[in-house]
């Protein structure tokens, strides 16, 4: 656990920067919050210590009952996407706080959770990396997936037998994404490298210890 608290907010795409010795440095802009405090768990009443979080307001019609209930408990507008991180000292937080780009620092490392590009539907070759089969001699077999178990014993495919299915679409963590620049006029952060998912994709971004 860690007392710095995580952001959500959208992909909006790559582009690079230019470093003071002329390298091209290619980075990701993610548009960040704000995000409110809608919840504060602590060990008496939850059993652990967290902080929950909304983002985006939508329109009531757009929830349920229970959801919007939740929120307007605290006295908080529909919220679209709520999420809950973990901390260690709840302390110098308070609901209806805000959270966005002033919780970070130019130069902080960040983990970045959000979900990968979706591809389909897709074969062992791609799916897998497979080999093909061979292309001549008259063999019919160039992709297909071949034998996938046994006879008569076990006489069934085992859990986990890698096969054709759908590829992507996974929630995707990527470790210690130094944060370059802050833009707090617009709630950007421009993050080194790059993040999973495609632009418009949410993701949650949240500091490391590493510092």
């Amino acid at each position: 656990m860690s007392n710095l608290i995580g952001i959500l907010g959208n992909k909006i795409g790559m582009t690079q920067i230019f470093a003071e010795n002329g390298n091209a440095i290619p980075v990701t802009v993610v548009k960040v919050g704000p995000c409110y405090i809608t919840q504060i768990k602590s060990v008496e009443n939850n059993k652990y210590k967290a902080i929950q979080i909304g983002y985006q307001n939508i329109s009531k019609l757009k929830l349920n009952k229970p959801e919007f209930g939740h929120l307007e408990k605290n006295n908080h507008l529909p919220l679209k996407y709520l999420k809950e991180y973990r901390i260690d000292t709840i302390e110098n937080f308070k609901i209806g706080q805000i959270i966005d780009v002033n919780n970070f620092q130019e130069g902080q490392f960040v983990d970045v959770t959000g979900n990968s590009i979706g591809k389909g539907f897709t074969g062992n070759q791609k799916r897998n990396n497979f080999s093909r089969g061979p292309m001549t001699h008259g063999s019919k077999n160039h992709r297909e997936p071949g034998s996938i178990g046994q006879s008569t014993t076990p006489g069934r495919v085992f859990p986990g037998k890698r096969m054709a299915g759908r590829l992507g679409n996974t929630q995707v963590t990527i470790s210690n994404l130094k944060i370059l620049k802050l833009d707090v006029n617009e709630n950007l952060l421009i993050i080194k490298g790059s993040i999973p998912g495609k632009p418009g994709n949410l993701l949650s971004i949240k500091g490391t210890k590493r510092f």
